[in-house]
């Protein structure tokens, strides 16, 4: 459980070191959540709630990692931007 806790932080802290490349900081949001979404399988499973908020859950990352790679290919493809600091949101 404690490792789980440390995966969480050394997530965290990589996505807040590392944010150059768009692919690189996808890597990092997923790490993320599959930590987070092991956190919270021990969570359900040990005080026996059901386990389809876990499913739930589950599909909103793939939603979130589906929309992220979609993202990723329009900005290669159509702006040539693969790099984060050169995308401009204003």
């Amino acid at each position: 459980m404690f490792i789980l806790f440390f995966m969480m932080v050394f997530n965290l802290i990589g996505l807040l070191v590392v944010r150059k490349h768009y692919l690189v900081t996808l890597i990092m949001l997923e790490f993320l959540f599959i930590t987070l979404f092991n956190l919270f399988y021990f969570f359900l499973n040990f005080y026996f709630f059901e386990l389809n908020f876990g499913l739930i859950y589950l599909i909103l990352g793939v939603v979130e990692s589906s929309l992220g790679l979609s993202l990723l290919v329009y900005l290669v493809r159509k702006v040539n931007l693969p790099y984060v600091n050169s995308f401009n949101l204003c």
